[in-house]
């Protein structure tokens, strides 16, 4: 080094070192610039631009071509960290070798996703891995691990987990609020990011764009009370794109965009993810707070020391010194074969009578038919990048078996669509026109691209063109042109055949058929009615609409082509030429052995923006399922969707599921078909029998709602960690022992049948008496092995004691309660081979010390129609009755006598030895009053709630109270009352 250099291009220097001083030559504008996500290059100390982001879920997305691995749910059904964990360095590594020919591709990584998939309706399913947060924390750590690169010092990317907390809901997504109690925050929530910022392979979080507990995650005291606390490193906190805008604009939860900046800044977001590119509105906003005090420059620091921590980590300032500079690994054979390999083990054999695998003897010459809407279909979804290499089940199935001996029958609807003047929507030849893959040349905001307009617009003559429709359910349509394009509106307004898939952030390519004269006051359901009575009735007597989603505007036919418009829709009829159920039934009746791909499509019905409304399987697809059992009884139905169906299996021999698998999804699942490969994907969510079995979707207590395997007391359609194999297993030898910090396991898998194959051994606990309630069974640990068959394999697993620790809201601690625990050995949650009980020491449980420490409203044991809400808008809780309850008992729907009515109970609360008369004193704000019962008896004190100014300005109420001795406390509250803390004195 010479005198001249600067110290931050020392790289003998430590990292902090080398901070502190680019930190003490950037101005205070500069510093502040840092903070968009597109932060620009200081030119005077050769500092670069650099950007936070770049997607990476299932393989480097959105900048043109990658290799696609198996969407995140997949990889979580795989059950294989080793696994998990290439995938993650083989993503890594194409993203350095794509930011080597194009520096629009960033390191800074937003993957993964590791929201818990506590509800199968959410329309982000497939981007977790689990609804389990053990299994979701250990493909995380392997993802993350492998995304990170081994070298001590630098690394590959710096990923940044999604999304902090509590975010399992697209339906008001930037304005809705989780209510979610410390022994769910801590014991679910929390679990799943923590012990993989433990492990060390993080550099970040991203908050998600919901509240949590009345309070914006952007503005969460979690990150500096939790996250920080878990790590020595520096990590680095990005908003999602467009948060920082919503606390003012949507959640008004800030009355200025300089207040939102700096209240969001101060709770430790570093990097501002907001108005794309354009970096003025964020700059403008934090100078405004410097300028009203509302920030200091040590907080601006704080933020820019930790995005330059990561910058350093990514070799920005040692490019001679980055072992990872010179990558240039891209689409080799190793990462082909790792897709492959991927997808293979991310299929779950849900049921088998025997069908599977198919026979492929010599002499043999067994028939396969393959139908359905997604036999010829390679799907991507908004994360994925753009397929490179592509293989369909139909594709993998020729190349397996020969294209000889397979049939295909899509079953799609073949429709013509009339005009009121007697004329039929007709496509133009576009013989010159060029092929175009949406997104193949990369974009920084996929959103932002525009459809196709080189291509002639839709016309009508007296022929028209034959389209296949397909009804995806809810009654969202799309209608495709014999050569393979998808009807797609442009900016322009007018039709076309022009897209290769449908897709984008705003889906261009659906429709809905809506009966003429209805689209004025009727919605959705009536328009999926309609369409399912126009396929058995016939036309609608006053014809039809055909609106398109994408605008909201109706088809009209003008002089210049048919457009959508506001104005004028042409009144439709749509005529059947072929029905799709008769193509799969005349296909499936020809065949010896039948398979059905249902599924759904990742840009429609179920995606970030739109959650689901129900399990079932769509219309159209139920009736090609159907046609095909009628037909046929060999028939099996594979499903490849983002999320859990619910369908009747009895009367099938075979279902699998697999998620969207990436490039070689076809040739993966023909493997498995044939018997190259025994299936070893295991469930990574309950698989609910119905919509009953559901809770609200925006109801995030799992304990009291009994939600996922871990409570569920109902029968799942198929449960958490099932899936069959082609070869038998027999466990054995089950032996426990506990240590001073863990409890040691041993047990032996042996493979008992004759095909060479993984098994998923995995191993749960169930806390046998305890004093609150406990998961119905837990998973600790999972493996997953290849054993041959007669062969068996040891598996060994070390426990920490604190595996077997629940949350105690008595004294805000995390601690094992002693008494018996039961392990449980098997391969499901519900397939229980082995058992074995133990005896845990631990901290004793004890009455509530309510007369020292009182009760914060949120500690509840249990609780009807209330939410947490924020105490104050920087820190605390308080509870109230949930918005909407108007004071019903929860079973009839009848009104009660109060509005707003919520009801809290706190068990085995200690008041004392009778010391003459108490008091009790709540603090609460709003207006109403209090009723505290004892053991669910009467009322024995009221406390009337003046009105107070506003949510946040708290008073106390005082009134008289006598008990002793232990009880179960019952508080009532009635009115919009915001309880925050009870105290009792004796």
């Amino acid at each position: 080094m010479t005198a001249q250099t600067p110290l931050f291009r020392d790289s003998q220097l430590p990292f902090a070192k080398r901070i502190d001083d680019l930190l003490s030559r950037l101005t205070l504008e500069e510093r502040v610039a840092m903070l968009h996500q597109f932060g620009p290059a200081v030119e005077r100390l050769g500092v670069a631009a650099f950007r936070t982001g770049q997607e990476a879920l299932h393989g480097v997305a959105w900048m043109g071509p990658a290799t696609v691995f198996p969407q995140a749910v997949g990889l979580g059904a795989t059950w294989n960290d080793e696994l998990v964990r290439r995938v993650g360095e083989a993503v890594s590594t194409e993203a350095r070798a794509m930011r080597s020919r194009d520096d629009r591709v960033g390191l800074n990584v937003w993957a993964p996703t590791v929201n818990l998939l506590r509800h199968p309706l959410w329309g982000r399913n497939e981007e977790g891995y689990s609804e389990d947060p053990k299994l979701t924390s250990a493909i995380a750590t392997a993802y993350t691990r492998g995304l990170r690169g081994d070298h001590p010092a630098y690394w590959r990317t710096a990923p940044v987990l999604k999304h902090w907390l509590a975010h399992n809901n697209e339906t008001d997504r930037a304005t809705a609020s989780s209510s979610v109690r410390p022994r769910v925050l801590h014991e679910y929530d929390l679990r799943a990011f923590r012990e993989t910022v433990e492990a060390g392979t993080v550099a970040g979080v991203m908050p998600a764009y919901n509240l949590v507990n009345g309070r914006p995650n952007h503005v969460s005291p979690y990150l500096h009370e939790h996250l920080r606390t878990w790590t020595d490193q520096d990590l680095l906190v990005c908003s999602d794109a467009g948060a920082p805008s919503n606390l003012v604009d949507h959640e008004h939860y800030f009355d200025t965009h300089e207040e939102a900046t700096a209240a969001s800044l101060i709770a430790g977001v570093d990097s501002f993810t907001d108005h794309g590119t354009d970096s003025s509105q964020i700059v403008e906003r934090l100078q405004g707070a410097l300028n009203q005090g509302l920030l200091t420059e040590s907080d601006i620091d704080a933020a820019v020391r930790r995005q330059l921590a990561v910058r350093f980590r990514l070799g920005e300032f040692d490019p001679r010194l980055d072992p990872y500079a010179d990558t240039k690994d891209f689409d080799t054979p190793a990462h082909r074969a790792l897709a492959r390999e991927a997808a293979e083990q991310a299929i779950v054999l849900l049921k088998n009578d025997g069908l599977l695998p198919l026979p492929d003897l010599p002499g043999q010459d067994t028939r396969i038919a393959v139908v359905g809407l997604l036999a010829d279909e390679c799907k991507l979804d908004w994360y994925s990048g753009t397929l490179i290499h592509r293989s369909t089940p139909l594709e993998g199935l020729y190349e397996r078996f020969g294209a000889d001996r397979v049939d295909f029958a899509e079953g799609v609807d073949r429709v013509r669509i009339k005009t009121s003047a007697g004329t039929y929507l007709s496509v133009p030849s576009a013989d010159d026109a060029t092929d175009e893959v949406r997104g193949a040349e990369g974009a920084l905001d996929p959103a932002l691209l525009a459809g196709r307009t080189d291509l002639p617009p839709l016309t009508t003559d007296t022929t028209g063109t034959e389209l296949a429709l397909i009804d995806w359910g809810e009654g969202v349509l799309t209608l495709r042109a014999p050569d393979g394009r998808y009807l797609s509106v442009a900016d322009d307004g007018f039709v076309r055949a022009s897209a290769d898939q449908p897709g984008g952030w705003v889906v261009q390519e659906t429709f809905r058929l809506e009966p003429h004269g209805s689209h004025d006051s009727h919605g959705t359901h009536e328009s999926q009615e309609s369409h399912e009575t126009h396929r058995s009735h016939g036309s609608h007597a006053g014809g039809h609409l055909l609106k398109h989603v994408g605008t909201g505007r109706y088809v009209s036919v003008t002089a210049d082509g048919v457009k959508v418009a506001a104005e004028n829709p042409e009144i439709l009829e749509l005529e059947i030429t072929e029905r799709g159920e008769d193509t799969v039934a005349r296909t499936a009746a020809a065949a010896d052995v039948v398979l059905v791909v249902a599924g759904n499509d990742p840009h429609i019905n179920g995606r970030e923006t739109e959650d689901r409304t129900t399990l079932a399987l769509p219309a159209h697809q139920q009736r090609l399922l159907e046609a095909a059992r009628a037909a046929n009884p060999r028939t099996a139905l594979v499903i490849t969707s983002s999320y859990p169906y619910t369908t009747d299996p009895t009367d099938l021999p075979a279902v699998l599921w697999t998620a969207h698998g990436g490039q070689a999804a076809g040739a993966a699942l023909a493997r498995v078909l044939a018997g190259d490969v025994s299936p070893a994907g295991r469930l990574p969510q309950t698989w609910y029998a119905s919509d009953a079995d559901l809770p609200d979707l925006l109801d995030y207590d799992v304990i009291g709602s009994r939600q996922t395997y871990l409570y569920f007391e109902g029968t799942p359609l198929f449960p958490f960690g099932h899936g069959l194999s082609y070869a038998s297993f027999e466990y054995g030898n089950l032996v426990a022992h506990v240590g001073e910090n863990s409890v040691h396991v041993t047990f032996t898998v042996t493979n008992t049948g004759s095909t060479p194959a993984d098994e998923v051994a995995q191993l749960y606990s169930r806390a046998v008496t305890p004093s609150v309630s406990r998961p119905r069974r837990e998973l600790l640990a999972h493996r997953r092995v290849h054993v041959l068959p007669g062969a068996s394999t040891e598996l060994t697993f070390e426990l920490p004691l604190s595996a077997f620790e629940f949350w105690d809201v008595v004294h805000g601690i995390r601690r094992v309660e002693p008494g018996p625990y039961e392990l449980l050995v098997g391969a499901s949650s519900e397939d229980i081979r082995l058992r074995a009980t133990i005896e845990l020491d631990g901290t004793p449980t004890t009455p509530r010390p309510v007369l020292e420490l009182g009760l914060n409203a949120a500690d509840f044991d249990e609780q009807r129609g209330a939410e947490i809400v924020d105490r104050t808008k920087l820190s605390g809780d308080a509870v109230t009755p949930a918005h909407g309850n108007h004071g019903n008992d929860g079973n009839d729907g009848t009104q009660g006598p109060h509005e707003n009515t919520a009801e809290l109970v706190y068990r085995g609360c200690d008041f004392g030895p009778a010391t003459g008369t108490g008091t009790v004193t709540v603090e609460v704000s709003g207006e109403g009053s209090l009723e505290l019962a004892l053991d669910g008896g009467p009322v024995i004190a009221r406390l009337d709630v003046p009105a107070t100014q506003g949510p946040y300005d708290y008073t106390t109420v005082v009134t008289p109270f006598s008990a002793t001795g232990v009880h179960d406390l019952h508080i009532g509250l009635r009115g919009p009352v915001r309880l925050a803390h009870v105290g009792f004195s004796g």
